[in-house]
Order: structure tokens, then sequence, then C-alpha cells
């Protein structure tokens, strides 16, 4: 059983259209530029120890729409950038993204991304992990390449935002108390901050204005946490083949998400003894999924959830208000759409 939330708001059928668009849009202007960066990426992971490149390119070529690095490929552009040193940040950025997607599924004991098995599920944990660590190295080795201090502060800093994420989403793990507050701390750091260097990144290489850089750092961090707080929701509300997941995993591994999270704070005591004992004890009965989903239907939890990510998007277009139009400016803007109409 699945809800389907109304995603098109006011905009109506025409969102749909202007989403796939927006992603569209970014995929043709970054087209040649993510080829050698694609080329980058298998060329640094390379290694004498066979099972490194052989794990790492599984995750790698299982595809993605390698939104984080085409978001510092559009910045460069957008800025005025046209050598090359983009490309090896670019592959900077998506080897961090890989690392984390390889320990994630470690500590989240995932056996599905992307619609494939995930690679501690083929080859361990131990391997996963270590791998991981190989990808977050060549990651700095990268960074070192380009010479910036501007540039490794920015990533580095990112890389470590991260982690604390990560670490405070242990601390708030099957916690039903946890506060949206909490909750929207945990999503800056382990998803937004990633969305936010990788932005940032393209003015840093072009040179440009501090101004510049804080707008597409407020820019990538407000699209990282619409776009998270959409996965929330889609977990409770999309088929298995758009997820690249099994729908459900959230609740059923007693992740608190924003939907539960207002769930619980707008429930009785009755629902918050279910929300507790499902997701605090994980001692799930059949039919709980579906109950799951009736109590936030009842408190239009769902609904909000992506209201809130509209809000995050409207900020992250905002952002981009101080560039020159152009196709790339036009193509981020759209990229929000994407980012909240995905899936539907």
């Amino acid at each position: 059983m699945a809800v389907v939330v109304n995603l098109e708001g006011e905009r109506g059928r025409s969102a749909r259209g202007t989403a796939k668009n927006g992603l569209d849009a970014l995929v043709a202007l970054c087209a040649e530029d993510i080829k050698a960066v694609n080329e980058a990426i298998l060329r640094r992971m390379h290694s004498s120890v066979p099972l490194i490149p052989q794990l790492a390119s599984h995750i790698v070529a299982a595809g993605g729409k390698r939104m984080r690095p085409m978001l510092t490929l559009a910045a460069a552009r957008m800025c005025g950038y046209r050598g090359d040193r983009h490309i090896q940040l670019a592959a900077c950025v998506e080897f961090i993204h890989t690392a984390t997607l390889l320990h994630d599924d470690v500590v989240d004991e995932s056996d599905l991304r992307r619609g494939r098995a995930t690679a501690n599920a083929l080859w361990g944990n131990k391997a996963s992990v270590l791998v991981g660590d190989f990808l977050f190295s060549r990651s700095f080795q990268l960074m070192v390449e380009d010479g910036s201090l501007a540039v490794l502060g920015i990533l580095s800093t990112a890389s470590a935002t991260i982690a604390e994420g990560e670490v405070l989403q242990l601390a708030t793990a099957n916690d039903t108390e946890t506060s949206e507050q909490a909750y929207l701390e945990v999503v800056s750091a382990k998803t937004a901050a990633l969305f936010a260097a990788a932005c940032r990144v393209g003015a840093a290489v072009a040179d440009r204005p501090k101004a510049e850089e804080d707008a597409l750092e407020t820019y990538g961090l407000n699209l990282g946490i619409a776009f998270q707080l959409v996965d929330d929701v889609l977990d409770y509300g999309a088929s298995s083949a758009d997820m690249g997941k099994n729908s459900g995993d959230d609740f059923r591994d007693g992740k608190i998400t924003l939907p539960v999270v207002l769930s619980f704070l707008r429930g009785e005591e009755s629902e918050r003894v279910f929300w507790r004992r499902t997701l605090e004890d994980l001692d799930q009965k059949e039919g709980d999924f579906a109950h799951a989903l009736e109590l936030m239907r009842k408190h239009k939890a769902l609904d909000d959830t992506i209201e809130r990510a509209r809000h995050y998007g409207r900020i992250a277009r905002d952002a981009l208000g101080i560039f020159a139009d152009g196709p790339e400016k036009r193509a981020l803007v759209e990229l929000v759409d994407f980012a909240i109409q995905r899936g539907y």
C-alpha cells in the first residue's frame, strides 16, 4: 500500500514537465564536461589492489544523476569560468558523495541502492568501508592537486560537516522525540552540505566575489534540504522502481524522518505509543506500515513535508537573483522544480 501525495500544487500538471526539463537542461549544458568528469573518475579509481576499482566501479556505474558534480560544472560556467579545473573538482565532489554512500549503506545495513545490490551486500561491510576511505583519500588528492587553499577549505570543511551529520544522525536514530529542528540539522549537515560546497566551489574556481560564493552556497544548501525532504516523502509514497530502493525502508529501519516527526508531534498518546513501538523498539507487525501511512494522511505530515521542501526551494531560487540571466542560471532555477517534483 502506498499513499500518493499531490506534489503539483498551484502550478498543476505543467510543473511536472518543467521539473523534467529542469534536469534535462542541466544535463544538456554539462554534457561535454560531465563526460570529462566521468573519464577523470575512471582514471582515479585505478589501483593495483583489484578489489578497489571493482567495488568502486560497482557503485559509480550504478548511475545516479551526477547532480552534485553537475552543480559544480554549471556554477563555474555561470560565473564565467572557462578553464578546466572545474572538471577535477567535480570529480572530487563525486568521490566524496560516493564514499558517503558506501559508508551510509554499511551503517544502514542496506541491500539495495538505485535498484542494484549494494556493495556491502556483495563484498561485505569491511571492504565497503575501506574502499569508501580510499575514495575520500582520492578526493583530497584532487583538492591538493588543484592548488587552491580556498577550494581545499570549502571541500574539506564539507567533508567534516558530512561526517558530523552522520554521527548526529546516529545520536537521533530511532528517537521519536526528535524535534524538527534537530532533524533539519542532520539533513543540513549530512546531505545539504555537499550540495552547498559543490556550488560554492564553482564560484571559487572562477575567482568570483564572496557575495557570489555565499549566494551559490545558499542555493546549494537549500536545494539539498528540499531534495532530502522529498526523499523522506517518496519513501512513503513512491514505487521501488522510482526510489531505487524498497518503498517503506525508512519505516522498517526505524528512521526518524520529517513525516514521522510531524505525525508524532501532532498525534494523540495512543498514536505515539504506535510510533515508539514500531520505530524505537522496531517491533513491527503486518499492517503497521499501512497504519503509519494512515496517520501521516490524518495529520497531513506528507503534504506539509512537501510544503517545507517548496519553502526551501523558494529560498534556493531567490539566492540566484544576483546572477545575470543565462542558460546555466535558468537550468539551476528549474533544477529546484525537478528536486521537488521528481517521482510524480
